[in-house]
């Protein structure tokens, strides 16, 4: 016979993942990075962008010259300036007409603006109305986050009733801790390497909730189908059922993961990569990292500490703790499992089930056999006779 695939045996149980059995792992991985996360919140910070921390940005055409030297041009001016103002990003981008260089700076006012798109226009002898000045409110980004907040907080609660209906509130509640755990190291990641946050940020993390709901979903409707009818199962914990529910959906869900990380990974590397294309960057780039982490997060984080949650409850414990009584008295000998008999030395050895059936079928010692009696006789006696004795009547 020809062994079988992983994902075969992955769903029978056989690959022997124990998700569930190392949660302690687990959960000791996921809050060494959350404080990792939090240290890079409080140490380097977010990188806003000028959406959010308010700026001005300058767009050059790209046949002029280089980036290099649009960037030097604008760091001489902001320095002759005096103003305490500085270079913040600046980066090829594609647009309709063409390619530009793009200069964002901190706050300017109208001297200092017009002092750096004068020097910018001088020097790649270009008229001034040829370069783009934009000058953007810190007030329209805290706008913008707050509406985020705001919206992140109605999906959460909208979210909670819907597995509450759907499942039950211990579902609910690991399904939103593993969105929450997602959302933290998310932005541990883009705290630590610096990326820089846009309004297209703060949509790629409200789009990446989505994901890891869908995926958390997937895994919770297998664990419910598992469990149910536990309590009266004596081989399962609720803890075995909830592995094997992991096991049985991981090929499914990596296939998702997989299927949806590759268009997101084509818009980051080669649109944002090889394209230049500056504003897909910030979307593509939170996206690919967030649904990544969603993946991780739903196997590792939300299975288990669902059965965390489970283990408290008092039905659950009583069922748990008889499974493992009957396993201690397994492992001692005291109870032969089921499809076991027991050997002339004492050992425990597996039925055969066709011995097993025609043992079953076999006559026992002493009875009769099971054929028909011959038609008109008792007992292979000539009809109407008595024993030995002539058929005729008594005198």
């Amino acid at each position: 016979m020809a062994r079988s695939g992983l994902a075969t045996r992955l769903y029978r149980g056989e690959a022997g993942l124990d998700v569930v059995g190392r949660r302690k792992l687990w959960f000791g991985v996921a809050g060494a990075l959350v404080l990792l996360a939090i240290l890079s919140f409080l140490v380097s910070g977010f990188k806003l962008g000028i959406e959010f921390s308010g700026g001005n940005s300058f767009q050059v055409p790209a046949s002029v010259g280089t980036l290099e030297r649009t960037e030097t041009v604008t760091e001489e001016t902001l320095a002759s300036a005096g103003g305490g103002a500085e270079l913040v990003t600046a980066q090829e981008v594609g647009g309709p007409s063409g390619n530009f260089y793009e200069m964002r700076t901190s706050e300017l006012d109208a001297e200092e603006a017009e002092a750096v798109k004068t020097a910018l226009a001088e020097e790649f002898g270009l008229n001034a109305d040829q370069i783009s000045a934009n000058r953007v409110s810190s007030a329209w980004g805290s706008q913008v986050t707050s509406r985020a907040i705001l919206g992140l907080f109605i999906f959460v609660a909208l979210v909670t009733v819907y597995l509450v209906l759907r499942f039950e509130w211990r579902m609910a509640a690991a399904a939103v801790g593993s969105l929450f755990l997602n959302l933290v190291l998310t932005a541990g990641i883009y705290s630590a390497i610096g990326f820089e946050v846009t309004p297209s940020t703060v949509i790629g993390f409200l789009t990446i909730l989505g994901f890891a709901l869908y995926d958390v979903v997937v895994v919770f409707d297998k664990v419910q189908e598992n469990v149910r009818g536990i309590t009266a199962n004596n081989n399962q914990t609720y803890g075995d059922a909830a592995n094997l529910a992991v096991n049985q959906s991981l090929m499914r869900s990596l296939n998702t993961s997989v299927v949806a990380l590759l268009p997101v990974g084509g818009l980051l590397f080669i649109g944002a990569g090889l394209l230049g294309a500056g504003t897909l960057k910030d979307l593509g780039l939170v996206l690919f990292v967030g649904m990544a982490v969603a993946f991780l997060t739903s196997i590792l984080v939300a299975t288990p500490l669902l059965v965390v949650l489970k283990n408290q409850e008092p039905r659950i414990q009583a069922h748990n703790k008889r499974i493992e009584s009957r396993r201690g008295a397994i492992a001692r000998g005291e109870v032969t499992p089921k499809g076991t008999a027991k050997s002339a030395e004492g050992h425990d050895e597996p039925i055969d089930p066709e011995v097993g059936a025609l043992a079953g079928a076999a006559p026992k010692v002493g009875a009769r056999p099971a054929g028909k009696r011959p038609t008109g006789a008792r007992g292979g006696r000539p009809a109407g006779g008595g024993g030995n004795r002539p058929g005729g009547k008594r005198r």
